[in-house]
């Protein structure tokens, strides 16, 4: 009689859940449409964002959150993945980051990504996993400044010094945290009123130490208008295809 083997092909990474704050108004792109849904090629640039990251086994939870009058994500193909959940957001992100979190259910890690950021390369979602392996706290990907930086004088346009740039570098998304370490200091940001500009903002007012994962210059965030034409160059180099039309 044969004997039957079960195979057992161990995980890489751990099961991580994903937090996507999309729920912005777009002021800066100064358009009626949220820049979140706004369409390169066929997709909106959170389709891109959210499938990258569900492209990723480990990820087997992603939790977007939208604006309380948003009314185009529900339009979406994606939105009825059973893989996806809908909260709503805050005023703020970190109101937002923290409105998915009270959402998170077992998990251990939780990687937060902008949803105007679409051209996330694998590559640099893997290294970020990494951190898992050997740090209980997290990190985030970031790429060192090359440009020369100017402090102006208070509302002015006018420069006061440059500001030295050793040491210093532009924080990107994903950044991925231990789940309790990154609640407790989210709530705790909130709750003394700091401003917070990103998950490792809180991370550092409470003390912890993040890790810093070198990712590629061209995980743009889309800001402005001319971001969209960027992002499209991008995209059609990272998926081997001719320039995305923009709508």
């Amino acid at each position: 009689m044969k004997s039957c083997i079960k195979k057992h092909v161990k995980k890489k990474f751990p099961n991580i859940t994903a937090i996507l704050p999309a729920a912005g108004v777009g002021k800066r792109m100064q358009s009626a449409v949220p820049k979140q849904y706004y369409l390169i090629g066929n997709k909106t640039l959170l389709e891109y964002s959210i499938d990258t990251l569900l492209s990723q086994s480990c990820i087997c939870h992603c939790i977007v959150v939208i604006h309380s009058h948003d009314c185009w994500f529900r339009k979406l193909s994606i939105a009825y993945d059973p893989r996806i959940s809908i909260v709503i957001g805050g005023p703020t992100r970190a109101d937002s980051v923290m409105a998915g979190l009270q959402h998170v259910k077992k998990t251990v890690w939780v990687i937060v990504h902008d949803a105007a950021r679409p051209c996330l390369h694998k590559e640099d979602l893997l290294r970020l996993f990494e951190i898992t392996k050997f740090s209980h706290i997290g990190g985030i990907l970031a790429v060192p400044v090359f440009n020369t930086i100017k402090r102006a004088y208070r509302n002015s346009e006018y420069i006061k010094y440059t500001v030295n740039r050793d040491n210093l570098w532009n924080a990107l998304t994903p950044q991925l945290f231990n789940f309790n370490i990154l609640k407790y200091c989210l709530e705790k940001a909130l709750k003394n009123k700091v401003i917070v500009t990103d998950e490792a903002s809180a991370i550092e007012y409470c003390g912890y130490t993040s890790i810093l994962i070198r990712g590629r210059a061209d995980n743009i965030k889309v800001t402005y208008q001319d971001d969209l034409k960027l992002a499209s160059f991008y995209l059609s180099k990272l998926n081997n295809t001719g320039i995305y039309r923009i709508s």
